[in-house]
Parts: structure tokens; sequence; C-alpha cells
């Protein structure tokens, strides 16, 4: 059986960006992690040792985007959905990780930019 764990609009302040004035400044993301998982061993325990807890990987992924700056969204996108597949592991089949950034430098109105990386295990 699959079941899909949603963290949705995770806030954590970072320093990415291609821009000087980003990686001194810093500024917030928004993550929204989405996990696929094989939960039938899970329902039937009813025990979080045979889950993903998600309280673990919002910490991990604070953790991630809080430290080692990148210049692209793609390149963070991509390292958290490979480190949540890792960690989800070995219940985990799928990640979906989105990295938004509500005050990407745009001198223009608009509510975010977002980029969107999978991982999953080999079939």
């Amino acid at each position: 059986m699959t079941q899909k764990i949603e963290i949705r609009g995770l806030r954590i302040f970072g320093h990415h960006g291609v821009m000087e004035h980003e990686r001194q400044n810093g500024q917030y993301f928004i993550v929204d992690a989405k996990i696929w998982i094989d939960s039938e061993r899970a329902v039937a325990t009813d025990d979080i040792s045979n889950t993903v807890s998600y309280a673990e990987i919002a910490q991990l992924i604070s953790k991630n985007v809080g430290q080692n700056p990148v210049n692209l969204l793609e390149t963070l996108s991509q390292r958290l959905a490979d480190e949540v597949l890792f960690a989800a592991s070995p219940w985990a089949k799928k990640v979906k990780v989105t990295v938004s950034k509500p005050d990407a430098p745009i001198d223009l109105f608009f509510d975010t930019v977002a980029v969107t990386a999978s991982a999953k295990k080999p079939d």
C-alpha cells in the first residue's frame, strides 16, 4: 500500500542565490516535500519505526537549507530531494521537493519563483 506524506510551507532562512547581496544578507525560502511511502507495515503495526518521521525530515530540510549555500534553486531542490529519499529509506519510494523563493530579485510583482526536483528508488 502506498501513501503520501507531505510537508507544506516549511519556511527557512538561507543564503542561496546568484547575486552577492542574496549570499550576504540571506532570505527566506519555502520548502514543500512529498514523500511516497510503502505504508503497509506502518498501518499494520501503528509504530513510528515502520514509517518516515515527518518531524525528522523537516529538521533535515531546515538544516540543509540553512547551510551550504548554492547559487541555483535547481541545485538546492535536487540536493534536498536526494537527501530526503536517503533519509526516508527504506520506506520511501519517491520524493518530490519544491523550493520557493518569494523574495527573488525580480523587479515585477509576483508571488514566488520555485523549482521542483524528484528522486526515486530504482525499480
